[in-house]
């Protein structure tokens, strides 16, 4: 079977302003690590738009309409237009949102379809922290709980999303707290942005798993809340559908942080997570970009990420 890369040039349009740490040179050299002859075969995809009515499934109405509307054309009018001190839209800003949940559904269709056996999303704005009604943390748009409700137009209900990206998705786990079929694992630093995470934050039905780690935890730490908390956490759940929230900001080179993971951790945790698929849900995995703001690490980590995803 085959793993397929997902992008789409617009990705790269979206422009947080100058210094922003989660710059378009993130996927640049991301793409750039994956042209290396061992990614050749690689299937690669051009990323569509998502559709509307998905985005509603995930995000309350105003949120939607006004990210698609007001501010992008305060963007495209002013050439930029704050939703935090630290989010905001460019002129191009719209278009890659719309692309990057739309690389996720894609992503999620051909793999249930069969067609693939995995996929990697290779988009920005990121999703995690963009809560049901809310975008914030350089977030515009949930792309995996926007793809979780494509999933489940696929017959696919039961779905699993783990999260390994340093910051805690405070977004997934809104939108998903009061869904006992949709499972959310989060490995995360404490304390740190945005101050959710903590392991009482269990979620209506107790599904949501958060793996608070203390700064300068690394790979040890990694594999004991796996094995002792995570992987249980899935097998007793079962799900239909795997989704990975990719964040390499857990790195210890990264800047923004403060865990010591390598891209070997990363890479470990790819292949746990890929055989847990394997045994429950017929392999259907795929995995999007989240956080990773050193540049030289990030590339390191997801070719590590994606050679692992290409075993399966």
């Amino acid at each position: 079977m085959t793993t397929a890369l997902i992008t789409h040039r617009a990705c790269r349009e979206h422009d947080p302003g100058h210094g922003h740490p989660e710059s378009p040179q993130r996927l640049e050299t991301i793409l750039r690590a994956l042209e290396a002859p061992s990614f050749q075969p690689l299937i690669r995809l051009e990323a569509p738009r998502v559709e509307q009515g998905l985005l509603l499934k995930a995000h309350g109405r105003a949120l939607v309409e006004t990210i698609l509307g007001p501010l992008a054309e305060q963007a495209t009018r002013e050439g930029r237009a704050f939703i935090d001190p630290d989010t905001s839209m460019s002129p191009g800003s719209a278009e890659a949102a719309l692309r990057a949940a739309g690389a996720v559904c894609l992503a999620t269709e051909e793999v249930a379809s069969g067609n693939i056996s995995n996929a990697f999303c290779a988009v920005r704005p990121p999703g995690h922290h963009a809560e049901r009604d809310r975008a914030m943390g350089f977030c515009l748009f949930n792309n995996v709980a926007v793809a979780t409700y494509r999933a489940r137009e696929l017959g696919l209900k039961r779905v699993a999303i783990v999260d390994f990206d340093v910051h805690h998705g405070n977004g997934t786990q809104d939108i998903f707290w009061d869904d006992a079929d949709a499972l959310y694992i989060s490995t995360h630093q404490m304390p740190l942005y945005p101050g959710s995470g903590a392991r009482g934050e269990r979620g209506a039905s107790g599904n949501i798993v958060n793996l608070p780690l203390p700064p300068g935890a690394g790979g040890r730490e990694l594999r004991a809340a796996f094995e002792s908390q995570a992987i249980p956490a899935l097998e007793e759940f079962r799900a239909d559908f795997l989704f990975i929230s990719a964040g390499f900001d857990a790195h210890l080179s990264d800047p923004l942080a403060n865990l010591s993971f390598t891209e070997e951790d990363f890479a470990w945790a790819t292949r746990v997570l890929c055989e847990y698929a394997s045994r429950a849900c017929g392999g259907r995995v795929v995995s999007t970009l989240e956080g990773g703001y050193d540049l030289a690490a990030l590339a390191r980590s997801a070719s590590a990420h994606m050679r692992v995803l290409m075993e399966f």
